[in-house]
């Protein structure tokens, strides 16, 4: 049995022993959750994933990324189908407006891990979510990427992002849940504390 077949089984098995396991909510698979989190608690190594993109020109500022395969919890994995996503620059840009901007798709993956990371910690605490919007602002001043300043950066000078969020909580319960996706976001730690982004030719 391959490590990650063995994951599952383990899960299976640690949902099914408890004695009240927690019932699925806010469309989240709350056993699993927990069961994973579990698994992972005991073997360490089954935590470390590797996500991959691959991207392709098309044409002037358009191009087109695949996300297929990925790796982790021991094994290879495919999602289960090949995601595709646009980028392009708009017409005032100089673009063909083929897609969001790549800058959009940075405010797209905040809201989303955030959103995520609420969806199931308020499953984890017992709370029924009724609704999750978030609005995201990010602003860019293009004299950096234009070259026409050495003193303005390339990227956003500042991301906002608020929430409204209604559940059967009170409003400093969903509070401590935006807080708490905001602490373990993944999105939300590689814009505020970097990582190291290695740039290679290939032959």
């Amino acid at each position: 049995m391959s490590t990650t077949a063995t994951m599952t089984a383990t899960m299976t098995k640690d949902t099914a022993t408890k004695k009240n396991p927690p019932m699925p909510l806010n469309g989240v698979d709350t056993p699993k959750l927990f069961a994973t989190i579990g698994v992972v608690a005991g073997q360490p190594e089954l935590a470390k994933f590797q996500f991959r993109a691959q991207s392709r020109w098309v044409s002037g500022t358009h191009s087109r990324s695949t996300m297929h395969g990925f790796s982790g919890a021991g094994g290879d994995h495919t999602h289960s189908a090949p995601f595709k996503a646009d980028a392009d620059h708009p017409a005032v840009l100089c673009g063909g407006d083929n897609g969001p901007t790549p800058v959009e798709y940075v405010l797209h993956a905040l809201a989303s891990c955030l959103t995520a990371g609420i969806a199931n910690i308020a499953a984890a605490r017992g709370v029924t979510l009724d609704e999750v919007e978030s609005t995201v602002e990010g602003d860019i001043d293009l004299r950096g990427i234009l070259g026409l300043s050495n003193t303005v950066r390339n990227g956003f000078q500042s991301i906002r992002i608020s929430f409204r969020v209604k559940g059967d909580a009170p409003e400093a319960k969903l509070r401590e849940i935006v807080e708490q996706s905001r602490a373990r976001s993944a999105v939300y730690d590689i814009l505020t504390n970097g990582v190291p982004v290695a740039i290679a030719m290939n032959d």
